[in-house]
């Protein structure tokens, strides 16, 4: 099953009635009310967008947030009546994308959930025709994996790193980030490049670079501090050499 949107929250009476308004406006939107349901829910079903509260009973949103975050990409929004600075920081920090807090207006929760939609979507159809190209022999290993240095490479066909016999999950930008500059390997790739060929979104800034760049180096280098891989050339944008 396909569904757009999974609400997790174990408030039933929030979980139902957002669930229904959603379906409404044709987002197809269902809901659980617990963390192992939510588990057993993604097993099972294809999920684009999670709206996730932090109050599960036993387990918190933020288990489940890290949990998820092992095997999945989609967006995460966090919906909570916690308003502390510390809960929003903590919920970003884990690999949440936004944070919203209750009571919300449904219409503008669903307009966030739409707009986000449609950019995951159009963001993995972009990474489906970028996985199709036929990559350059210049920087091909074998069997669609491309070599970033000993025992460490990027998997085309399931757009995940792998070093020796660890296997790490890229999020959707991250692959494409990455393989673009592996593309372009040899020389300085400017940020304005990124930000037209690859996030191809206006309203995308130079932090969100940053914040990807910083994010494939906790997963390729050995010292994330002191990049051996993904180069910054200051001021003016990334390379790989």
């Amino acid at each position: 099953m396909n569904t757009k949107c999974l609400i997790v929250d174990d408030d039933i009476t929030i979980a139902e009635n957002t669930a229904e308004y959603f379906n409404m406006f044709d987002v197809s939107t269902a809901y659980v009310t617990s963390y192992d349901d939510a588990i057993a829910f993604l097993e099972s079903n294809e999920v684009s967008l999670i709206l996730l509260d932090i109050n599960l009973g036993e387990k918190s949103g933020f288990e489940l947030c890290k949990r998820i975050r092992e095997d999945y990409d989609m967006p995460i929004f966090f919906i909570s009546a916690r308003k502390s600075d510390d809960n929003v920081l903590i919920a970003l920090n884990i690999g949440g994308d936004d944070y919203i807090s209750k009571p919300f207006s449904l219409n503008i929760l669903l307009a966030k959930v739409k707009t986000v939609l449609a950019r995951y979507e159009k963001a993995s159809e972009a990474m489906k025709a970028v996985s199709s190209k036929t990559v350059s022999e210049e920087v091909a290993w074998k069997d669609g994996k491309i070599l970033l240095s000993p025992g460490i490479y990027l998997d085309t066909q399931t757009h995940k790193l792998v070093r020796g016999e660890e296997t790490i999950v890229l999020k959707v930008m991250e692959y494409k980030m990455l393989l673009y500059l592996l593309e372009h390997r040899g020389r300085v790739v400017t940020k304005d490049e990124l930000l037209t060929s690859v996030w191809e979104d206006e309203y995308i800034g130079e932090g969100t670079l940053a914040v990807h760049a910083r994010h494939l180096r906790e997963k390729i280098e050995k010292d994330p501090k002191n990049p051996e891989i993904i180069k910054t050339v200051w001021g003016v944008g990334y390379m790989i050499e």
